[in-house]
């Protein structure tokens, strides 16, 4: 547990800050900001109601779990105009649900969202600190927006800046020093406490909680969906991840791994589907490792098997309802619904999982295997748990029981004491598995980790460059093959809207979530409707592919269908 250091708090535990001494700042406009003396009125902490609502007891064993309820459109629902908030996104797909989670949470407070920077009274910017880039483009932003802060001080028209999510639990104290920009920074399991920290902020002192939680995965809270027309959503079903990657920052920003009850993830996709989204994603950091411990009944339920010739760092964890289990219920809710995950650790697939993923026609025939690397010596230093034979044995299983499995993978280029031979194994396994998509990375050392203690960042900077360039072209090289294999035969496409590049075609993805694009056209509808008909997003359409290249397939339109009849009739 010394891992984990003094960042995690036992379950129930107050998880608040009070605003940094001697940060506070003048009250109005045109007074200079200068430190309080001893007798500064301190901001306002948290009262007995406080206290009464973190200290809510959960349901009896049995009882259900209380229902989700949309939360009120902006603007509807609260008289307190408490102010307009702009939120910025950067990083992985979590980050964009943890949007969706803080803005369901101001919403609530009585605060409405606007999408221009240049009107907001708060500007709160979700970060990510898997790789140093990421970081510093926030740090670059942050300078912008020093300058239309300045300009609103003058126009006496205050603006609060805050840092959420991953950056703001690694660099809190750089964060909230480094020139005074911002006013509070909220850590992945503090967004509940956002209307507070702001309340702190408009008296003009800096506020911070970034405390992380043991039980925290805001299963009560229904995210405000952001996705471009509605037809796509991502739903959060664990956050954390206990995996402990020599490599990777996650644990020290997320947490421990802990997992939504069932129901609660059940009742949010009900809800979408009730909306006419057409598909679904469960998020996690690793999602397939989920085990829900919120029914007694379930605590001796034995640990599933892991994949053949996989390992973990930590004990085997009985009990609770798994991933398969999850998938099940959630494959069964609407047969018209897309369901994808993402993104899981490839020792997480026992049979029963990719045996569900074949037999059911809405669970989409893709899966994301992150390799990392290809060499054996490499993914030991990495603490993978893997070998490069254990990993290609799992590829061949998958093949063999999903027939037209689409693979996607992640790779890192220049990891610690990484050879040139070492890279080349990188590049046959590329070779030799032809994913269809794939993420590839240089190597960026990160503190805290376990690489940073007990490795040498030795690859240099221009190596890394290189080996990463290499890899890309191997990638988009197999992957144009890959392809090119569905060149001739129909695939099922979920219209998203128009094409970026023209008014005239429209684009979507197909069951691998490649991208498809193909003409706007008046087309035939299988269900029997004599009349043609225009595609529209949210619907399914037939599209023959004509060509294709490493990222994107193109063809003709041939009928709009559904879901079920697409899969009764293959």
């Amino acid at each position: 547990m010394r891992v984990w250091g003094r960042a995690l708090r036992a379950a129930g535990s107050l998880r608040w800050a009070a605003a940094r001494p001697g940060a506070s700042r003048a009250a109005h406009c045109g007074q200079s900001e200068r430190p309080q003396g001893r007798r500064a009125k301190l901001p306002a902490g948290p009262d007995l109601r406080h206290f009464l609502r973190g200290a809510a007891a959960p349901p009896p064993a049995g009882e259900p779990e209380p229902e989700l309820e949309p939360e009120p459109e902006a603007g509807r629902g609260s008289t307190s105009g408490l102010g307009k908030v702009y939120l910025e996104t950067y990083g992985c797909q979590m980050n964009v649900n943890d949007t969706e989670i803080a803005w369901a949470i101001l919403q609530k407070s009585g605060y409405t969202r606007t999408k221009e920077a240049d009107e907001a009274d708060v500007i709160l910017l979700v970060t990510c600190s898997v790789r140093d880039k990421a970081e510093q483009a926030i740090w670059n932003r942050l300078q912008h927006l020093k300058a239309l802060k300045a300009r609103r001080r003058q126009a006496c028209l205050p603006l609060r800046i805050g840092i959420l999510g991953c950056m703001a639990e690694r660099l809190k104290e750089e964060i909230l020093h480094r020139e005074k920009l911002v006013d509070i920074v909220a850590g992945p399991d503090a967004y509940r406490d956002l209307p507070r920290l702001l309340a702190v902020a408009e008296s003009g002192q800096q506020a911070a909680n970034v405390l992380l939680s043991l039980d925290e995965t805001y299963a009560d809270i229904l995210p405000v969906q952001t996705s471009a027309g509605g037809k796509t959503a991502f739903v959060s079903i664990m956050r954390g991840c206990d995996n402990m990657c020599s490599y990777c920052i996650v644990p020290f920003t997320r947490g421990r791994e802990r997992s939504r009850p069932v129901a609660s993830i059940l009742q949010e996709v009900k809800i979408l589907s009730d909306q006419g989204v057409k598909e679904v994603t469960l998020l996690g950091q690793n999602v397939n490792s989920f085990r829900d411990m919120s029914e007694v009944q379930f605590h001796s339920a034995a640990a599933p098997v892991l994949s053949r010739g996989f390992s973990t760092v930590y004990k085997a964890k009985p009990g609770g309802l798994r991933f398969a289990h999850l998938l099940d219920q959630v494959s069964r809710i609407d047969p018209e619904m897309r369901i994808r995950f993402t993104s899981p650790h490839p020792k997480d697939f026992p049979d029963e999982v990719l045996q569900l993923i074949q037999e059911r026609h809405n669970i989409c025939k893709q899966l994301h295997l992150p390799a990392q690397s290809g060499s054996t010596r490499v993914l030991e230093a990495m603490r993978r748990g893997y070998t490069r034979e254990a990993y290609l044995e799992l590829v061949q299983h998958v093949r063999n029981t999903i027939p037209g499995v689409i693979l996607s993978s992640d790779f890192i280029a220049g990891f610690c004491g990484e050879t040139e031979e070492d890279h080349q194994q990188t590049v046959s396994l590329l070779r030799e598995v032809r994913y269809n998509v794939g993420f590839l990375f240089a190597y960026s050392m990160r503190q805290k980790t376990r690489a940073s203690h007990r490795l040498q960042d030795d690859v240099p900077a221009d190596v890394k460059r290189r080996r990463l360039e290499e890899l890309i072209a191997v990638f988009r090289e197999e992957a144009a093959r890959a392809n090119e294999a569905m060149v001739g035969q129909a695939q099922l496409v979920l219209v998203e809207g128009p094409s970026k590049r023209s008014a005239s075609e429209l684009c979507g993805r197909n069951d691998g979530n490649i991208k498809v694009i193909f003409p706007d056209a008046h087309t035939e509808d299988a269900g029997g409707c004599k009349a043609l008909v225009r595609a529209q997003p949210g619907d399914y359409v037939l599209v023959k592919v004509t060509s294709a290249s490493s990222q994107t397939l193109k063809g003709v339109l041939l009928c709009r269908t559904t879901l079920s009849r697409s899969a009764a009739c293959p």
